[in-house]
C-alpha cells in the first residue's frame, strides 16, 4: 500500500492514535495511514508513563476522565489476558499524611463511588496488611481494580496487531509539517492526501491543530516526570502501588510508589515545569521554544494560585534529599540509601486555557469538519484510551 494518500490518516502513533486505529479496523474501516516522527514506538508519553491502570478515582464524574476511565481500564486488561501480555492486578492504596487530608479522601471516596469505581476505606490495620510499609492517618483508601501493565508491550502488540489487519500502514520517522489546501498533509516524507484526519500528536496536539486553525486559544505547558528506583535488596518493599492524597486543584498526583510489572519499584514522578516538550534532561531537549515556555510559565505563575504552587515546590525534588523526603512521608520505612536514580523520565503535555489562563482539567476532542483532534491526552490517557478511541469512532466516524 503507497503511502501518499489514505482514506484516513492519523498523526502519531502513541496510545490514541493505535487504539483509534484499532477501533477504526474493528468498525470496518481501511486504507488508514499512521505517521509518526520517531523512528520506534514509545519514545514519548506513552512508552514513559508508569504502567499503572487507573480506576477512575480522582475525576469529577461528569467528565471524559470519568466516563472513560474505568471501562478503559476493563478493555485494557482484558486485552493484556487476551494477548498475554504482562499485568499486575493488584489495587493501589491511597494515604494521609495529615488529619488535614481525610476529608479529600472522603471526597475521592465519593467520586470514585459515583464514576462506579470499587474502593473501600480502610483503617490502618487492613492498611498494614496490604501494604505493610504503608503510613496513613487514621483511614487509607483502597482501589481494587487499579492494574499494572507495560507500555511499551502493549505498543508493540497494538502495533502487530494492526499491520496484520492489512488495513493499516505505519510510515515511521515521518513528522507532519504542514497543510496544503484543505485534504494534503505535507510531511518529512512528502504529501500525503487524505479525506478523514486524526489529530494523536501528543505533545504536538495543538500544534498539528493549528494547522487547522482548532484550538488556538490553547497553549501547552510541559511538566516533568522524573522517577526514582527503590534499591532491589531494601529490607522493605511494595507490593502493588502507595499514592498520596493529592491536590485535587491541579491534574497531579504527586510522588508515589509503584511496583511495575517487572518487579522494580519506582518512586514518582515530580511535576516540574519543563523547558521543552521533549526536556527529559537538565538541559537536554530544551529547544527554540524554551523562551516562548519561559515566558508562559511567568504569566501563570503571576495569575494562576495552584500553578504557582506547583511552580514553587516541584524544581526543589531535583534535588534527592528534597525527593526523598517528600516520599518517605508515604511509608513507615525509608532509607536514603535505598533509594537510587532512575532513567526513567516522562513528560506530561499539560493544555491551558490562554483564555482564562487555567489548566484543562479533562481530555479534550474536538472535531472540525472531516478532522478530529485529540487534545490534552494527558493521564489517564493510556488507561482511557480503548474507550476514548470507541467513543470517537462511534461519534466521529
Amino acid at each position: 500500500m503507497s503511502f501518499d494518500r489514505a482514506e484516513i490518516l492519523i498523526v502519531g502513533a502513541g496510545i490514541i492514535g493505535l487504539t483509534i486505529a484499532r477501533e477504526l479496523v474493528q468498525s470496518g474501516r481501511g486504507d488508514i495511514v499512521i505517521i509518526e516522527k520517531e523512528t520506534e514506538l514509545g519514545v514519548h508519553a506513552s512508552g514513559r508513563n508508569s504502567g499503572v491502570l487507573h480506576a477512575g478515582i480522582y475525576y469529577s464524574p461528569d467528565s471524559l476522565k470519568a466516563k472513560s476511565c474505568l471501562n478503559g481500564n476493563f478493555l485494557m486488561r482484558a486485552y493484556c489476558k487476551e494477548k498475554g501480555l504482562p499485568l499486575l492486578e493488584n489495587g493501589k492504596v491511597i494515604v494521609t499524611r495529615t488529619q488535614a487530608e481525610l476529608p479529600v479522601l472522603d471526597e475521592l471516596f465519593r467520586r470514585a463511588t459515583a464514576n462506579g469505581a470499587k474502593v473501600e476505606m480502610i483503617d490502618e490495620q487492613q492498611l498494614a496488611a496490604i501494604e505493610p510499609n504503608a503510613r496513613t492517618v487514621q483511614r487509607a483508601l483502597f482501589s481494587h481494580y487499579t492494574a499494572v501493565v507495560d507500555p511499551k508491550a502493549v505498543l508493540k502488540s497494538l502495533k502487530k496487531d494492526l499491520e496484520e489487519s492489512g488495513k493499516v500502514t505505519f510510515v515511521l520517522g515521518c513528522r507532519m509539517t504542514g497543510l496544503k489546501g484543505s485534504g494534503v498533509a505535507l510531511t518529512t516524507k512528502g504529501e500525503i492526501r487524505f479525506n478523514r484526519f486524526v489529530n494523536a500528536a501528543g505533545a504536538y496536539c495543538n500544534k498539528v491543530a493549528a494547522f487547522f486553525g482548532v484550538g488556538e486559544n490553547y497553549r501547552l505547558i510541559p511538566f516533568k516526570g522524573v522517577y526514582r528506583l527503590l534499591k532491589k535488596d531494601a529490607p522493605y518493599t511494595v507490593n502493588s502501588s502507595i499514592y498520596p492524597v493529592p491536590d485535587i486543584r491541579n491534574p497531579f498526583l504527586g510522588v508515589h510508589f509503584t511496583r511495575s510489572v517487572h518487579g522494580d519499584v519506582y518512586l514518582g514522578p515530580t511535576a516540574i515545569p519543563a523547558f521543552g516538550r521533549e526536556n527529559y534532561g537538565i538541559i537536554k531537549g530544551i529547544d527554540a521554544e524554551a523562551f516562548s515556555i519561559a515566558f508562559q510559565d511567568l504569566v501563570l505563575f503571576l495569575t494562576n494560585k495552584p500553578f504557582r504552587n506547583v511552580a514553587l515546590t516541584e524544581p526543589a525534588k531535583y534535588i534527592p534529599s528534597v525527593f526523598f523526603k517528600d516520599a518517605a512521608r508515604l511509608v513507615k520505612e525509608l532509607s536514603p540509601e535505598d533509594v537510587v536514580a532512575a532513567s526513567k523520565v516522562g513528560i506530561r503535555p499539560q493544555l491551558v486555557d490562554w483564555d482564562t489562563k487555567q489548566l484543562v482539567m479533562d481530555f479534550l476532542v474536538v472535531a472540525d469538519g472531516p478532522t478530529v483532534h485529540v487534545l490534552n491526552p494527558i493521564s489517564p490517557a493510556f488507561t482511557s484510551s480503548m474507550d476514548l478511541a470507541q467513543g470517537i469512532v462511534a461519534q466521529h466516524f
